[in-house]
């Protein structure tokens, strides 16, 4: 995705909940560190300060599952006038179960563990949230182009 949107940086969500992980003694103990309020707040904030530091286009890969989670984001970068284009690289159940047991070195059971939660994510809120790009028959460079293209138009 970043070679193809001009000026544009990744900035990896996954890296401040990371961060939030390490801290000792830990926060209060859950199976994801999107639950902790910082995470989301932190996010926010930290793609307001890279975008106010470079400029340009931060391109942000993340899963939010919980429409709450993805509101307080989303709300957050409005209110910093943030443009967001938000997409959902969706496949189906049978299709995301054999990329992710097809993982190396070995299956994610974190992954697993969230393929009803997308399903119901997908079923509720998320794909009117967002333009969803079908992946089942694409590559990962003809979904990246899909997605460039949509952001340029």
């Amino acid at each position: 995705m970043q070679q193809l949107i001009p000026d544009s940086r990744v900035f990896d969500a996954e890296k401040v909940g990371e961060t939030l992980m390490d801290i000792t003694p830990g926060l209060p103990g859950t199976d994801n560190f999107q639950h902790w309020p910082p995470w989301r707040q932190l996010v926010v904030e930290t793609a307001r300060r890279v975008l106010d530091y470079t400029g340009g286009t931060l391109v942000m890969p993340m899963t939010v599952l919980v429409e709450q989670y993805w509101r307080e984001i989303s709300t957050g970068l409005a209110h910093h006038a943030i443009p967001v284009w938000h997409f959902v690289l969706h496949a189906d159940q049978y299709t995301l179960r054999g990329r992710i047991e097809g993982d190396t070195p070995a299956p994610s059971p974190f992954r697993l563990k969230y393929l009803e939660p997308y399903a119901e994510a997908a079923r509720t809120w998320l794909h009117g949230e967002a333009e969803v790009v079908d992946t089942r028959h694409l590559t990962p460079a003809q979904a990246a182009l899909q997605i460039a293209e949509a952001v340029k138009s």
